[in-house]
């Protein structure tokens, strides 16, 4: 079976956790490592023993030697890079936030289905071992009927700042970020991997901490939003609340609940969910007291992949069973997840978001076309 061939745009989070992830997959080999610089690119090449450095990203698109490219870069800079890579007949890992706005999303959504080409998005918390459970559970009736549930991502980034914090520019506006473009597409995608199609919701976006000051006394003005609460009603009838910011002073991390008629559980992490740090609790009526659950092995030491959960770096695990279908699905052996159709509904969410909070009122996604 051929070798698939891979190209990473970005030596940063590319090379420190997209690359390990994509090694861990059998039948792909990464030859390539694009940065904007000739020097950069060629020093990157020789230190993660990749063969061939880009700082041309539409010249990496081109290599017809190239199947899939991974693009990890800026939401506004990577727009052009996934639209060259999907032009010249590539498949497609993007980052996250899917796009910088809501026009581009579906340029590159629609580009994607005239493309016929396999196209995932890096929302990896699926593939959790802890939530891949959860959606067991779900799927076996443990829960019952759905009824409700809170999910929250607070995570404390830019209160104590560090200068060498690679995502201090997260403070400009107009790149396509924000605690709810980026975090909340994360938390988003696993709740309708978990729930399901969003009927309505209401949703408030601001911005809470209006000063960025640095340990040298330097203060920035952030132009971004960071906190963001949204009430969802999904298609099934639950509803839940999700809450989002950067800026949570003194981070509770990751929690996700849901309850139904017959029972409820609870993930959480300290921080960003990872495969080794996020637990779940559960508990039905009638049954054992709200506890711990054991994850099965199944679940840990993935066999499909040459990682488990312990590996590191610990988000590479997730990756590597996201990259893994992908590459399954380019054989032609099922579909991919999250591919870019869902991608575009978490985009149609977050724009109902941006509706309601600048309108203050419920939005409905029947009205996001």
């Amino acid at each position: 079976m051929k070798t698939l061939k891979v190209g990473i745009i970005s030596a940063n989070w590319g090379a420190f956790a997209h690359l390990p992830g994509w090694r861990a997959v059998p039948g792909v080999e990464v030859v390539g490592i694009c940065t904007s610089k000739r020097e950069t690119a060629e020093a990157a090449a020789a230190r993660l023993r990749i063969e061939r450095p880009y700082w041309d990203a539409e010249a990496m698109a081109a290599d017809p030697d190239i199947d899939i490219v991974d693009c990890g870069t800026r939401p506004n800079i990577r727009h052009a890079m996934v639209l060259a890579a999907l032009r010249n007949g590539k498949h497609v890992y993007n980052g996250i936030p899917f796009a910088a706005d809501f026009e581009r999303a579906r340029e590159l959504r629609n580009a994607w289905k005239a493309s016929g080409k396999v196209a995932v998005v890096d929302a990896f918390s699926q593939w959790l071992p802890a939530h891949r459970l959860a959606k067991e559970m779900i799927e076996d009736g443990s829960l019952g009927e759905l009824f409700g549930g809170t999910c929250i991502l607070n995570i404390s980034l830019f209160n104590q700042l560090n200068p060498h914090f690679p995502y201090n520019w997260f403070w400009q506006g107009g790149l396509g970020v924000s605690a709810l473009r980026n975090l909340g597409s994360h938390a988003l995608h696993m709740l309708l991997f978990l729930f399901g199609d969003i009927e309505e919701l209401v949703a408030i976006d601001r911005q809470l901490l209006k000063e960025w000051r640095f340990p040298d006394g330097t203060l920035i003005k952030p132009q971004t939003k960071d906190f963001a609460n949204l009430l969802l009603r999904f298609k099934s009838g639950m509803t839940l609340q999700l809450q989002v910011s950067w800026n949570a002073t003194l981070t509770p991390g990751w929690t996700l609940e849901a309850f139904g008629s017959k029972g409820r559980f609870v993930a959480r992490a300290p921080t960003f969910p990872t495969s080794r740090d996020t637990t779940l609790h559960a508990g039905t009526l009638g049954g054992a007291a709200f506890d711990k659950v054991s994850i099965p092995e199944r679940l840990l030491k993935t066999p499909e992949v040459q990682m488990n959960s312990e590996s590191e770096p610990n988000a590479s695990h997730p990756m590597a069973l996201a990259m893994h279908r992908m590459v399954e699905a380019i054989r032609g052996n099922g579909a991919a997840a999250p591919d870019f159709d869902q991608a575009w509904i978490v985009e149609c969410v977050l724009e109902a978001a941006r509706r309601s909070s600048d309108q203050r009122r419920w939005v409905p996604l029947d009205e996001i076309a």
